[in-house]
């Protein structure tokens, strides 16, 4: 029996066993929504063996109607028995897809097929990138209808315990589910800010990085309805607190060694650290479009509220965009501070991961570490003289820059470059001619 053989009658006997009778197949757009088809358990022939159709017309940034014809091509390695749907003794699974063509090939929209392409090219350089994500997300009251507010469940801080933390038990709940679904589990707790919170798991190879990003949201909003409250990964839903950021901790691996580690070398960091550190900075303004995909994302990129906004690094300086994190040996890693958690995590590991192999290849140097200075609390004057430069302000500013970077151009590939940045300059001019609040606060009686 093949290994695909094995794995097909391991999935059959795992859906008998737990009396499976639906099953989702789950895959993402081009913004990193959640898509999923839910089939019947009399189906699961048809779908171990690829034969499930998708209309890719009526998926953003996917088809258009006349070339609309799509398969579901299921991930065996994601199969997972979801613990909250349980009803009567029966239960749901979802397997993870990736979306081919008519006739078999990888869609070059896919996102997930997109990650597997800059993965393979990694590969075939002897590298393997692991990712460690750190996802924060706000939990607010709803209203008398079921809708979202911005009014936070609690009032806690950095840190808090019960009865200031008043969320222990959801993320106890979404912790056990979790781990429920082989997740490893390493940290839980209340952030800084009111209804903040951040939960972290174990660092995986980026594919596996990306499946547990949308995983892992998904989860924590559904707990969250369970509760008769709202989470979200909105990197700044409310004005005057710090936002969501969703730090990424990167490391490569070659022939099963953490080549980040280098212990005879200053810092003990390696030359391919280095490099990967002068890659993310060279191209970190081009990608912010994608690591940082929305209108609001710009609102969390503010000095002020501990979000990284300037273009430096530091073994400790936490005021810097890329810190490196004390410990050493298998645990050597750099750690991005920029990207938010609204972002669709394939295609932010391909940009990220498309940098650090440029910084390989071309040994792109990075300035010196900045380390003694607060970094916003310098003037601008300082911060040029370091030659120290800001991310993008706005997402208008950071589509013109990813416009002009093949580097981070071809880590998306022609597809969803064309698709994505089509879509949000429609968002962005959507925002730009929206009349706010603010402006009519500010401006229609004094005028």
């Amino acid at each position: 029996m093949s290994d695909i053989q094995a794995k097909k009658a391991k999935i059959a006997k795992l859906c008998e066993e737990n009396n499976v009778c639906f099953i989702r197949l789950q895959f993402c757009d081009i913004n990193g929504a959640i898509k999923n088809l839910s089939l019947p358990i009399s189906q699961l022939n048809k779908v171990l063996n690829n034969e499930i159709m998708l209309d890719g017309s009526s998926i953003k940034g996917f088809r258009n109607i006349e070339t609309s014809d799509m398969y579901f091509f299921p991930d065996l390695d994601t199969f997972m028995i979801l613990p909250w749907c349980e009803r009567n003794g029966e239960n749901v699974a979802r397997i993870i897809c990736d979306i081919h063509n008519a006739d078999g090939t990888p869609f070059e929209g896919c996102p997930r097929c997109n990650l597997k392409r800059v993965i393979a090219r990694a590969e075939k350089m002897g590298y393997k990138m692991n990712v460690g994500p750190e996802a924060e997300f706000f939990i607010f009251k709803v209203d008398e209808n079921d809708c979202p507010t911005t009014i936070p469940h609690d009032k806690g801080g950095y840190y808090d315990a019960a009865p200031t933390d008043m969320a222990e038990d959801i993320r106890r709940d979404i912790v056990s589910t979790l781990e429920a679904m082989e997740f490893e589990i390493e940290a839980s707790h209340h952030e800084v800010a009111d209804g903040q919170h951040e939960i972290d798991f174990r660092y995986a190879d980026a594919l596996k990085a990306a499946d547990n990003i949308i995983t892992f949201k998904y989860v924590v909003k559904t707990i969250a309805k369970d509760y008769g409250l709202h989470a979200t990964f909105m990197p700044k839903p409310v004005f005057g607190i710090n936002g969501s950021g969703m730090h990424c901790n990167l490391s490569l691996f070659k022939d099963n060694k953490n080549i980040f580690y280098a212990p005879d070398e200053p810092y003990q960091l390696s030359k391919e650290a280095l490099y990967s550190i002068g890659g993310i900075l060279k191209h970190v303004k081009s990608f912010s479009a994608v690591t940082n995909p929305l209108v609001n994302s710009y609102k969390r990129l503010v000095s002020g509220y501990e979000a990284p906004v300037y273009l430096a690094w530091s073994l400790a300086n936490r005021s810097a965009l890329i810190r490196v994190p004390a410990k050493r040996g298998i645990a050597t890693r750099i750690e991005l501070r920029s990207p938010d958690p609204s972002c669709n995590p394939y295609l932010a590991l391909a940009v990220i991961l498309g940098a650090i192999l440029d910084g390989i290849e071309n040994k792109i140097e990075p300035p010196e570490q900045i380390e003694e200075k607060n970094i916003y609390e310098m003037s601008d004057s300082e911060r040029k003289q370091a030659n120290i430069e800001a991310l993008p302000g706005t997402l208008f500013e950071a589509l013109y820059l990813l416009k002009k970077d093949d580097v981070i151009k071809n880590s998306l590939g022609e597809h969803i470059f064309n698709e994505f940045t089509a879509t949000k300059y429609i968002e962005w001019d959507k925002y730009r001619t929206y009349v706010s609040a603010w402006e009519l606060d500010s401006y229609l009686e004094a005028y």
